[in-house]
């Protein structure tokens, strides 16, 4: 069960400014769980767990045993929310670098514009078995739909049953790969109506990578599903405690919020929820600017700042109690590096105390800061931290006052772009 230490932020917090955050955050969340807010039609990321029927990843399985079975590379083509969740879970749970045990090489594009990485991306391809799942729910995104017109030619150069091995993740019933999937009868999954992109990682979107890739996503999914039951009713949890914090450090003028981990295996998430919370509090001149940080790493590059630059930043630790990698510092005859007096102990220990060495370091300059703590790195605590932080997300949302289900600054760049590329 994910937990929550928050002695180092509330002694910033004026005990009944606190208390009013609060008794706000807890009726934005009752105002979440009677879908009686604003966006409450983009709630079946919710629902999709609560009101569970039937298997929701028997065909998804089927589908990913397949591409196990038949594929070296998947190659997952989308940007945003199509893509974030499903790379940050494989991050998290699947971090080596080649083909795991019993899943296929999942690798990305279609998430930005850069044409170099799509060329080299074809060249590491060349001579694989490379199964393709593009997922936008509008099939015109421009930066995955580039991607897919590029990838879809190169499938068909190579492959005489190129259209059994694309997958889309799209609309139920419109748009462009929808009408692709009726014209070429590429393999189909539906991007629940109901579902923001930022929300859908527990949906086929993320889903059918994960299973691909040899992730439990049954485990992952009750993660998920048990977090949510725990959340509905009434009452106060971590959820409502995070948001309180984060939205009084923020009426105090704080601006910042450090997502800080200490493990290379957590920056995916740290990616995800900065789109989640940028997207879903960044309106109406509301919303904390959400930023990541990796340490120890960032502490020899930002820690400076950190320590001692504007005092507008809070931080939230992600931490996972247990290591599943134990290494031990060895001993040394000649102690040259004067390290001796680390033999012996680990170095997920050693990780430990630097990470309360900066806590406790970033309190006293001054950096309000509070952790979550995951029990371990596995599918059911990371399905847990992720239905976490969309209950959290949302209820901070509607204690600003906003709709935390929509995105409508995204697509002023996209007006622009399209204006200059000479769009009909």
């Amino acid at each position: 069960m994910i937990r929550l230490d928050s002695r180092f932020a509330t002694p910033f917090i004026d005990e009944q400014k606190l208390e009013e955050s609060t008794a706000r955050s807890i009726r934005a969340e009752q105002t979440l769980l009677e879908k009686s807010g604003a966006g409450n039609d983009f709630l079946g990321w919710r629902d999709l767990l609560l009101d569970r029927t039937g298997d929701l990843t028997a065909e998804l399985n089927r589908v990913a045993d397949d591409v196990r079975r038949n594929a070296d590379v998947l190659l997952c083509i989308g940007i945003g929310g199509s893509y974030l969740g499903a790379e940050a879970v494989i991050q998290a749970l699947e971090p080596r670098l080649h083909r795991s045990d019993n899943g296929v090489e999942v690798l990305f594009a279609g998430h930005h514009l850069g044409s170099d990485y799509l060329h080299r991306l074809l060249a590491h391809l060349e001579g694989k078995s490379v199964y393709v799942n593009v997922i936008s729910k509008s099939g015109t995104t421009l930066e995955p739909a580039v991607a897919f017109r590029v990838v879809r030619n190169w499938l068909n150069e190579r492959f005489e049953n190129a259209s059994e091995r694309i997958i889309v993740t799209t609309d139920p019933a419109r748009g462009a790969l929808h009408a692709m999937h009726e014209r070429y009868g590429y393999r189909k999954f539906v991007i629940p109506p109901d579902v923001g992109g930022r929300f859908s990682v527990l949906t086929p979107v993320g889903l059918l990578p994960l299973a691909a890739a040899g992730i439990d996503t049954e485990s992952l999914l009750q993660g998920a599903i048990e977090t949510a039951r725990s959340f509905s009713g009434g009452a106060s949890n971590i959820a409502i405690e995070y948001a309180a914090i984060r939205s009084a450090l923020c009426d105090d003028g704080y601006a910042i919020e450090l997502l800080a981990s200490f493990g290379p295996r957590l920056t995916g998430l740290q990616a995800w929820w900065q789109q989640l919370f940028g997207e879903s509090e960044g309106k109406d001149g509301e919303g904390l600017y959400p930023d990541a940080v990796g340490y120890t790493s960032d502490l020899h590059s930002l820690g400076q700042y950190v320590q001692d630059g504007q005092r507008i930043l809070l931080e939230t630790f992600l931490m996972v109690e247990e290591d599943d990698a134990p290494l031990v510092v060895p001993s040394s005859e000649d102690d040259s590096d004067g390290l001796n007096y680390l033999a012996g102990k680990s170095i997920h220990e050693i990780n430990r105390k630097a990470y309360e060495g900066t806590a406790e370091a970033h309190r006293d300059g001054g950096v309000p800061n509070m952790t979550l703590w995951l029990p371990r790195l596995d599918a059911n605590a990371i399905g847990a931290l992720i239905y976490f932080f969309e209950h959290a997300v949302a209820v901070s949302g509607y204690a600003l006052g906003i709709n935390p289900f929509d995105q409508p600054g995204v697509e002023a760049y996209k007006k622009n772009m399209f204006r200059l590329l000479g769009r009909p």
